[in-house]
């Protein structure tokens, strides 16, 4: 009925198909139409008796199985379909089972190969492939009604809805705690919302009922089955079974439930299926499977939490757990009263026996005893070890009703006997009877592993794993089946579950990826070790037979024969197409023929012998490695007439590369038919899909069968067609394509150029994003397949140039065979492929990059290294240095060595003299690469060098003893004392070590003696002026050695010292003071410390003052002055004395503009007039060698005459036999020394004074030896030497 009615709505060629098999038949169509009204009638009537919900059906009469049509022999080709049909009867209906060689079929366990169907009474059984080396025996099994009733058929009664599914669940993976729905879409008819068909949801067979924790919906289409909170429990084999008309429609997946992220890392996954059984007043058996573990460490045991008594150590897997239940006793009176004799103490138990013995405990069984009286009794256990009467209780905290109890707690390897004790209210008995001797062991342990391991093809994200059982199962539970991505070394599990059969179906593999699997066994005593890993296997869909060509279009007919044209089928089965076979018929008859004895190797096929005027449909199959598919729908109608039009035919096999998000190159074939000239062009049309509205691409024809459509929609689907132009006009439109989407595959990536580092070759390289096991590159240039060629040389992904040139240039592109379309275009231009000649070039003819060219540097102990660095090395270099054209190797004096990570190569000369003089050169030569680097190491360069290693020379030996960490310098204290300061390396000194200080080689007294223990000496010297200067040593020495510091206290660093004490002296400077004095005014400045050698300037109204007789300038060691004789009225105005320290200077000023100061001063020095006072004669320096007389006169005036008095150093000088005091006149003052001494170097004083007052001078004498340097003298002009005459006169030097 429903295929009558599908033919007559097919439009327009079902419709042409529908009158020709009208009229071949001879039917009234108006009878068709009636029978189809009865029918819809029909329809109504049985679906009206549908509606109630529910229906008892009368008891139907029970008859014996029976075949009504039974199996025949078949004949069949190799690797071909077999299908096998019979028919039976029987109610209820019966069980039908299929057997091969006695052995049940069972379709799981060989995915694919078997299918069994069950449709309107018509049993079948499809072998997919069929193959000739396992002949075998097919029949049925008939079994008896009592015993072969499917169980599903109880209560149930066959639907009247005829269902069927759509898209159905697949392959599911979840996490434990996660929910889960598993969804199926189907058509029922009728569709009544009242009325639902009826599923069953199965796991593993078992039914499932709804729940909380298996939610079931089914109705608007969709049938539903919700698992809110997964648990390892759900993983299984899911199955939806709905009742339909014709019996039932079913749809299984494998649901995996994975481990939930543990709590503690590396902490084993949750057991499953726990189950409680054997339950007893006293106790109760669980047992449970253990999960599976990959990667954590193994499992040492297990707790069990929420009983009524927690166990908290660790047990074994099956574990009796004690339970105190509470029994109520109903006792009735008149049942007590009609008891005329009982019995008050029992009679003690007898058999007492274990009846389970594990590793980890036994269990005792004993018969009660009779009579045991009214009373309730209970038991008392003891046991003693081996022959000793030592009895122990066993149940002490339980009060064991039952006649059977597990014994915990024995030790390994000794046995134990037991007995039982009956006792009630009244007392107890006598003990039983001693059991034999009971040790406990393990009766099964771990099964053994199981046996090889083999993967075969299943899908593209699956595998098909079996394996041969252990030979010691020892109750198996199950088995857990391991992968691992090969090379990775790291195992992920594929079920989560044990799993009870032999063969699994690993899903979940990345296609192209190849992977090893293992099997591990499991009991209720853990895990068997691991079984050999299988070969590794490529992930690849497994083999089948390639779906039926489509699309076959006609290029040309000459009246006699015909060209034929299709389009390739779009499931391959997973191997290449091998041959096509070809089917015709004339259009008015049903018979097909064979077209060709020997298949057709290409898509294109030219059919003869063909009679014009005649039209003919075709048909054709395709054929690979598993054998032939199924045929195509044939082909319109094709009348065999000559083809004579001007216009090309049309173009074919349009295909479709480098699909990417924006464009998509379009490629197809040449008409086979070019009409009345060579074709000159071809115009593309392009349509969204559904829509028939073609534009042309190009506005001119393109000369190639090839042509790149830019500016697509991301995502949409398109359609084209190509028609070929020629000098007439354009011909026929080609077939409209299959539709392209413009999207990119993902991971998509493009043909990469560049240069091999090794050979140098140019090459093209793709990485595919999507690869097969049988899978091939096939390269182009300008989209015509490269076969054989003398420039280029094509190997997979890879295409080499072979010294390419410019007739290379041009598009290159790359299809991968057996997959979605895979494909990528390069375009090689001028400007690039020279730049890739240059590449090239520098790898054929290579050389040794340098970091560095040859250097060198001098190290500690005055060795000299010479160094070059490259890039980049390898272990198998060689190189050699050239030293003034002498090749230099390792040997005493020199050390040649390299290191390859660095790249670093390097000679060094432990003894560098002046024969080392010269060009330096070094030759590299790693593989195929050449270097060389050149120094010329001559003139001052190499002086330069020489010195600088010979003085690491001899900082090496110095270092060797005592010696200096830091030589000798100065610092400045806050004083203006001057330290001299050196640091002593405390590695190689000791007590002995000695430390002196010399100045001019003259060794310096000191209070305190240096110690070079402490790390640092120092040398204090203060008041530091130009005496102090001269060459400075600090010597440390011992027995070890000496180290000797010098420091030169002159030029520059004499210069540096002032100026440090300038800047302390600077800053403490005080604010000008104004003195009047006997001669004028005198202007003060205050500091820490003064030295004439400080750098001070004197300015009076912006102009430097210079020392003059009107205006001296001078100080001592604690201040500067200036001092204004006879003050004028020009002498007014600002002062202002400056200190430089040679990075700024420190100034003071003072206003000199009042009256009244200089009018008091200047009284003062009227009142002065008559003071005694020095009119001159006597200098400020006298210098004078040792052994001299030396005479200081001068003359003096005061009115009354003054008195004179001579000082020393503050001490006032007695005339004697050594010094004679004159004074003459009461004008001239003499002091005279005969015979002068350094002791007599020192400040000596003259002091006038009468009544009006006086004057105090000053002169400072310096004594050195005879041949020593005269020193230099300080405040005023240098005194002239004394003469060799015995008496020595000063030169006046004021006026």
């Amino acid at each position: 009925m429903y295929i009558l009615i599908f033919c007559m709505l097919r439009a327009p060629e079902g419709m042409q198909e529908y009158q020709r098999m009208a009229a071949h038949f001879g039917r009234d169509l108006v009878q068709l139409q009636h029978e189809l009204h009865r029918m819809k009638v029909a329809t109504k009537e049985q679906v009206k008796g549908m509606m109630p919900l529910r229906k008892d059906y009368p008891a139907e009469v029970p008859k014996a199985p029976d075949f009504l049509v039974s199996l025949r022999s078949h004949t069949v080709w190799e690797k071909t379909p077999v299908k096998l049909f019979c028919t039976v009867s029987g109610k209820p209906n019966p069980i039908v089972k299929w057997y091969r060689n006695n052995v049940a079929i069972e379709p799981l366990s060989a995915p694919g190969k078997y299918k069994i169907e069950n449709k309107y009474g018509v049993h079948s059984l499809i072998i997919s492939r069929y193959d000739l080396t396992k002949p075998s025996k097919l029949h049925f099994h008939k079994g008896v009604l009592s015993c072969i009733l499917f169980p599903l058929l109880s209560g149930i009664h066959p639907s009247k809805l005829e269902v069927t599914l759509l898209e159905s669940f697949g392959v599911t993976f979840g996490t434990e705690g996660e929910s889960v729905s598993l969804v199926a879409n189907m058509v029922v008819v009728p569709d009544l919302p009242n009325l639902p068909p009826e599923a069953m949801w199965y796991r593993d067979d078992t039914l499932l009922m709804p729940s909380r924790w298996a939610e079931m919906s089914i109705g608007g289409g969709v049938a539903k089955l919700t698992l809110p909170h997964l648990n390892k429990d759900d993983e299984g084999l899911y199955t939806l079974c709905i009742w339909t008309k014709d019996g039932t429609a079913e749809h299984s997946a494998y649901l995996f439930v994975k481990d939930a992220t543990p709590t503690v890392a590396g902490a084993p996954g949750a057991p499953m299926d726990v189950a409680v059984f054997d339950v007893n007043a006293d106790y109760v058996l669980v047992s449970w499977k253990p999960p599976n573990t990959t990667h954590e460490a193994p499992i040492t045991g297990y707790f069990i939490l929420h009983v009524i008594l927690i166990c908290n150590h660790p047990i074994n897997m099956s574990l009796y757990v004690d339970v105190m239940l509470k029994v109520l006793f109903c006792i009735n009176k008149h049942l007590i009263y009609s008891c005329l004799v009982y019995v008050t103490i029992p009679d003690p138990p007898t058999n007492v026996h274990a009846t389970e013995i594990n590793k980890t405990y036994i269990v005792l069984n004993w018969t009660p005893p009779s009579p045991r009286g009214r009373a309730p009794v209970w038991y008392l256990i003891e046991k003693c070890v081996g022959d000793s009467h030592i009895w122990q209780r066993v149940n002490t905290a339980v009060q064991l009703r039952s006649p059977r109890f597990p014994v915990y707690d024995m030790e390994d390897k000794k046995s134990y006997r037991f007995r039982v004790i009956t006792v009630n209210k009244y007392g107890s008995s006598e003990p039983s009877e001693p059991t034999a001797a009971i040790q406990k062991v393990d009766p099964y342990g771990v099964p053994s592993a199981p046996g090889q391991v083999i993967a075969s093809r299943n899908t593209k994200t699956s595998a098909f794993v079996q394996w041969e059982p252990p030979k010691h199962a020892n109750n198996l539970m199950g088995y857990y089946v391991d992968a691992s991505l090969v090379g990775s070394k790291k195992w992920f599990p594929c079920n989560h579950r044990p799993y009870k059969h032999t063969r699994f179906v690993v899903h979940g593999l990345v296609p192209g990826d190849t992977y090893v699997f293992r099997v591990q066994a499991v009991n209720a005593s853990g895990l068997s070790e691991e079984s050999q890993d299988s070969a590794p296997f490529f992930i690849d869909a497994a083999l089948s037979t390639p779906s039926a060509p489509y699309g076959i279009s006609l290029l040309n007919c000459n009246g006699s024969s015909m060209t034929l044209a299709w389009k390739r089928p779009k499931n391959t089965g997973g191997s290449k197409i091998t041959s096509y076979y070809l089917d015709k018929r004339e259009a008015e008859s049903v018979d097909w023929k064979e077209v060709n004895p020997s298949p057709a190797a290409h898509r294109t096929f030219m059919v003869e012998n063909l009679t014009t005027g005649v039209f003919y449909e075709f048909k054709i199959q395709a054929a690979n490695l598993a054998g032939v598919g199924l045929p195509s729908e044939p082909s319109k109608a094709f009348a065999c007439e000559a083809w004579t039009m001007a216009e090309p035919g049309p173009a074919y096999d349009i295909s479709f590369w480098e699909v990417r998000d924006t464009f998509v190159l379009v490629q197809w074939k040449p008409p086979v038919y070019a009409g009345a000239g060579p074709i000159t062009g071809y115009f593309v049309d392009m349509a969204k899909k559904g829509s028939s509205d073609f534009v042309a691409v190009n506005a001119e024809p393109v000369g190639h069968c090839y042509l790149k459509v830019s500016g697509l929609e991301t995502g949409a689907s398109y359609v084209f067609r190509v028609r070929a132009v020629n000098a007439k006009d354009v011909g026929k439109a080609s077939d409209v394509s299959d539709p392209v989407c413009a999207k990119a595959l993902p991971g998509t990536k493009e043909i990469v150029c560049g240069v091999d580092e090794e050979t140098g070759d140019i090459f093209l390289n793709f990485e595919a994003c999507e690869v097969s096991e049988t899978s091939k590159f096939t390269w182009s240039k300008s989209y015509k397949e490269i076969t054989e060629s003398s420039r280029i040389h094509t190997q997979f992904s890879k295409l080499t140039f072979v010294n390419a040139e410019k007739e290379d240039l041009g598009i290159y592109s790359v299809a991968v065979t057996n997959t979605d379309g895979v494909s990528s275009s390069y375009s090689v231009n001028e400007e690039e492929l020279k730049k890739m000649l240059e590449l090239s070039y520098n790898i054929k003819h290579p050389i040794v990059p340098l970091k560095t060219e040859l250097n060198y540097e001098i190290l500690e102990k005055g060795h000299v290294r010479f160094w070059v660095q490259a890039m980049k090395l390898s272990s198998s270099v060689n190189y050699r240095f050239i030293v003034n054209d002498k090749a230099i190797t390792s040997a005493e004096g020199y050390k040649i060595s390299h290191d390859a990570s660095t790249g670093i190569i390097q000679m060094t000369i432990e003894h560098f003299t002046k024969a080392n003089e010269g060009t330096y050169t070094i030759q590299i030569h790693d593989g195929k690469a050449k270097s060389q680097s050149s120094l010329v190491l001559v003139g001052d360069a190499f002086k330069g060098a020489l010195k600088e290693a010979e003085f690491q020379r001899k900082e090496h030996i110095r270092k060797q003893g005592p010696h200096f960490s830091e030589y000798l310098s100065f610092h400045v204290t806050d004083d203006c004392t001057v330290m001299l300061v050196c640091k002593v390396n405390l590695a190689n000194v000791k007590k002995e070590t000695t430390f002196t200080w010399f100045k001019d080689d003259e060794e310096i007294p000191v209070d305190v003696p240096p110690n070079p223990m402490s790390g640092s000496c120092s040398l204090p010297i203060p008041m530091f002026s130009r005496k102090d200067q001269g060459i400075y040593k600090a010597v440390l020495g011992d027995d070890h050695g000496k180290d000797t510091s010098v420091y030169d206290i002159s030029g520059k660093v004499f210069e540096d010292i002032i100026n440090a004490i300038a800047s302390i002296a600077g800053s403490s400077a005080s604010d000008l003071v104004l003195q009047c004095t006997p001669e004028g005014i005198r202007l003060q400045c205050y500091m820490k410390y003064y030295t004439e050698e400080m750098k001070t300037s004197w300015f009076h109204r912006d102009s430097k003052i210079s020392s003059s007789e009107k205006m001296r300038i001078g100080g001592t060691s604690e201040m500067a002055w200036m001092q204004i004789c006879e003050p004028t009225d020009k002498e007014k105005g600002h002062y202002t004395i400056e200190i430089h320290d040679g990075k700024k200077s420190h100034s003071r000023t003072f206003d000199l503009s009042g009256q009244g100061n200089v009018q008091m001063c200047y009284m003062n020095y009227l009142l002065s007039v008559d003071r005694g006072r020095v009119v001159g004669g006597l200098p400020d320096v006298v210098t004078i060698m040792e052994k001299k007389s030396l005479s200081l006169t001068c003359t003096v005036w005061g009115d009354p005459s003054p008195e004179v008095t001579w000082f020393k150093n503050e001490q006032e000088v007695v005339s004697d036999d050594r010094y004679k005091i004159t004074f003459e006149g009461g004008k001239f003052a003499s002091l005279t020394i005969n015979n002068v001494y350094v002791e007599d170097s020192g400040k000596y004083s003259i002091n006038v004074r009468n009544k009006y007052g006086g004057e105090f001078v000053e002169i400072t004498v310096s004594v050195y030896k005879q041949g020593g340097d005269i020193p230099e003298p300080k405040l005023g002009q240098m005194a002239k030497p004394a003469s060799t005459n015995q008496d020595l006169s000063l030169v006046q030097l004021r006026g």
